[in-house]
């Protein structure tokens, strides 16, 4: 079959790249080896930049995550038992962050590619890409699972008869996309970086001494603005999933395993660091989900080799800390969409040849930042007296100075984005 963008990878960034492409009149097809269900069971975090909040309110997304999401306007820095409270919307001029899960945003955005007739095509297996040089490249895979839908408007690269023909319950059988471009939006362990021959990408990479346990329970949120708190033994986060459900992290080594901390452990853990002098303590509930996750920061470049593009976890990574990984690749397809509109509709591929360098300028802005913030917040193994009271020292200048305030608001709720159509 013929469409015009093939997009490897149903995550967030993957599947608003087909949403904002659908809006422009664009035909895709998205690729994911996973199922339906399991893409909208996944439950990870979601701190959305001002900007990911625009961007699903412009492309008609916005009305869930209004009512369900929880607008955060500040945050909390404890250190040494005292909070301070970063003002975003002061700082910023009025904007702010909105706490709404990543399997939230796929559900939307699920729902509304099926509603406007989206080929999405889950469980697919053993996919491989072709000709990525040429103006015809091509996505190979097997198709393990029935597809979702089709697209219902078809473009210059084929029709809607041509991407119906794909539909129906294949088994095992090989079947093969030509596309006029293919975007990879399958992580930093997915195929299409893999496609690319690694001596024409350079990757640059650093992974931190601490990992974070992050838990799910059964309570009600503890705050009603994110807290991020520094012990003499390490960093903890508190956050928020639901009324019913929190989310909250703490430092541990990335070499620990889940059954290593118990649920006593944790919230003896969880009360120490964040223990305040006034005896502010956490809602408790019942434990359902532990997990152990490394932090690292990875960028890879270039994110374009010929008709294939990056975009998100599969061009870099950064530690969870900033709250970028979603953000970033928000950003990315944002770009990506605007570039391809106006290919097609002027036959121009200025902004296509720019996607590479526009979108690593931001990345690394937002790398340095997660960085920054991730170094400051933990501590670090065998650091002595001095690198300690250092760090203290700078947490102090952070929370005094309206100026260092103010950047690391401006960074937190997210640059400003450019316009998402010519």
């Amino acid at each position: 079959m013929r469409t015009q963008v093939a997009i490897i990878g149903a995550g967030p960034a993957g599947l608003m790249l087909s949403h904002l492409l659908y809006l422009q009149g664009i035909e895709s097809v998205v690729l994911e080896r996973r199922s339906r269900d399991a893409i909208c069971a996944t439950i990870r975090a979601g701190v959305l930049e001002q900007g990911t909040v625009d961007l699903m309110s412009d492309a008609g997304l916005g009305d869930r995550m209004r009512r369900e999401g929880f607008r955060h306007e500040g945050t909390v820095l404890r250190v040494g038992g005292v909070d301070r409270r970063i003002d975003f919307v002061e700082l910023t001029g009025g904007r702010a962050v909105m706490v709404y899960a990543q399997h939230e945003v796929i559900k939307d955005l699920v729902d509304a590619r099926l509603a406007t007739g989206g080929d999405l095509r889950f469980e697919v297996a053993d996919v491989t890409l072709h000709d990525l040089a040429s103006s015809r490249p091509a996505v190979r895979y097997r198709s393990c699972g029935a597809h979702s839908g089709t697209d219902s408007r078809s473009g210059s690269g084929g029709s809607s008869s041509d991407s119906r023909s794909g539909n129906g319950d294949h088994g095992s059988e090989r079947q093969t996309v030509q596309a006029d471009f293919i975007v990879g939006c399958d992580g930093s362990h997915g195929v299409s970086r893999a496609a690319i021959a690694p001596q024409a990408l350079q990757t640059f990479e650093h992974r931190y001494p601490y990992g974070w346990l992050g838990m799910l329970c059964k309570a009600p949120p503890s705050s009603s603005e994110l807290i991020y708190a520094l012990g003499d033994d390490g960093f903890a986060l508190v956050s928020t999933r639901s009324l019913q459900v929190q989310r909250m992290y703490l430092q541990c080594d990335p070499r620990d395993q889940p059954e290593d901390w118990s649920d006593d452990r944790i919230w003896s853990t969880l009360r120490a660091r964040l223990a305040t002098r006034d005896g502010w303590q956490p809602n408790e509930g019942a434990i359902f989900e532990k997990t152990v996750v490394g932090m690292r920061s990875s960028v890879t470049e270039p994110m374009r080799h010929g008709r294939l593009f990056l975009a998100g976890d599969a061009a870099h990574v950064v530690p969870p800390t900033g709250a970028k990984g979603l953000n970033l690749a928000m950003s990315d397809v944002r770009l990506l969409s605007r570039a391809l509109g106006r290919f097609y509709r002027q036959h121009r591929e200025d902004l296509l040849d720019a996607y590479s360098a526009t979108a690593l300028g931001r990345v690394w802005r937002a790398q340095r930042f997660s960085w920054w913030m991730t170094s400051l917040l933990h501590r670090a193994p065998g650091a002595d007296a001095f690198e300690r009271k250092l760090q203290d020292a700078e947490l102090d200048y952070l929370t005094r100075s309206r100026a260092a305030s103010t950047a690391l608001a401006e960074n937190y709720v997210g640059l400003p984005a450019g316009p998402l159509w010519d």
